[in-house]
């Protein structure tokens, strides 16, 4: 790969966080420790996080332009085919960085392995220039991870990397008319999960354990998770907690979402009617009366290098 700049995808710190609201660092601690709050170790975690931004930015600078992004800027930059994608962060910033990015290499660092899981963060700060290296002359391999598409009746389009859910923004009962294969009716529920695979041990499994649980105390055949994979051309859906009642119906609950069969949901909500993904509930698109969505399997794929 001709890689022209190095993209390095960076979110902002606790303690950063934490100046920003209390605008300075005194107050913050004061605030923190006046609760009893370990304001030490919020400390500690930020110098760890910048001791390693501060190495992955030396062994990078010896043979690479590159350019600091924070998250916050991902949804206005344009990002060149000839720019390679470095997330140092949380797994979720992986998550967010894939939606921007078209089909463009992710490298992605973990800068605390003491911290954070980092199922989606294989490499080190301190390996950074051997996967370069190995990304410069073609010798790499690559994770494939298939997202998932929300598009709009009226044109808007949203992605997920991990999952989706269609519903009230309150704990109120969503209703929407719902149609699968050759199936359509109405539905009053909590709401519906779609997941891809890669998401599919996130919330998605929260469902299968309720399940499991009821199976288990009713002595039925138990609930197991379906094998999923992270590149699989398939996703899932689940409708949460479905009413029965005269005016609506609950044999549409679960299945599979290919590129042969989507998910066409219609709302019939008044207000606070929304479709957000990956728990971002405050990116949310509006899904009220007059609006229907078709979920499907997007054409852009996240390519995460791993070795």
């Amino acid at each position: 790969m001709n890689i022209d700049r190095i993209i390095i995808i960076r979110d902002k710190t606790r303690l950063e966080h934490l100046v920003e609201r209390f605008n300075s660092k005194a107050q913050a601690k004061f605030y923190l420790e006046s609760n009893n709050e370990n304001f030490q170790s919020i400390e500690q975690e930020n110098d760890v996080f910048y001791e390693s931004l501060k190495t992955i930015e030396e062994q990078i600078s010896k043979r690479f332009k590159f350019k600091v992004l924070f998250r916050e800027f991902l949804s206005t930059y344009i990002f060149s085919k000839d720019e390679l994608v470095v997330v140092i962060g949380q797994d979720g910033l992986v998550v967010n960085t894939a939606k921007y990015i078209n089909n463009q290499l992710i490298v992605a660092v973990n800068p605390n392995t003491t911290r954070y899981d980092g199922v989606l963060l294989p490499f080190k700060p301190n390996q950074i220039s051997t996967v370069l290296e190995r990304v410069e002359t073609d010798i790499f391999k690559t994770k494939t991870i298939t997202m998932a598409e929300a598009v709009f009746n009226d044109g808007q389009r949203l992605l997920a990397f991990n999952d989706f859910f269609i519903g009230a923004a309150t704990h109120v009962s969503a209703r929407y008319s719902i149609s699968y294969g050759k199936t359509t009716e109405n539905q009053s529920s909590s709401g519906i999960l779609v997941s891809t695979g890669v998401g599919f041990s996130g919330w998605m499994s929260s469902v299968f354990n309720m399940a499991r649980n009821i199976s288990k105390s009713q002595d039925l055949e138990e609930c197991n998770y379906p094998k999923t994979d992270w590149s699989s051309q398939k996703l899932l859906f689940a409708v949460r907690e479905p009413f029965l009642s005269k005016a609506t119906q609950v044999s549409i609950g679960y299945g599979e979402i290919t590129a042969s069969s989507t998910l066409k949901i219609k709302s019939q909500m008044a207000t606070n009617g929304v479709v957000f993904s990956d728990g971002i509930e405050s990116d949310f698109i509006s899904f009220n009366t007059g609006n229907s969505v078709e979920i499907g399997v997007a054409k852009e794929k996240t390519l995460l290098v791993v070795e």
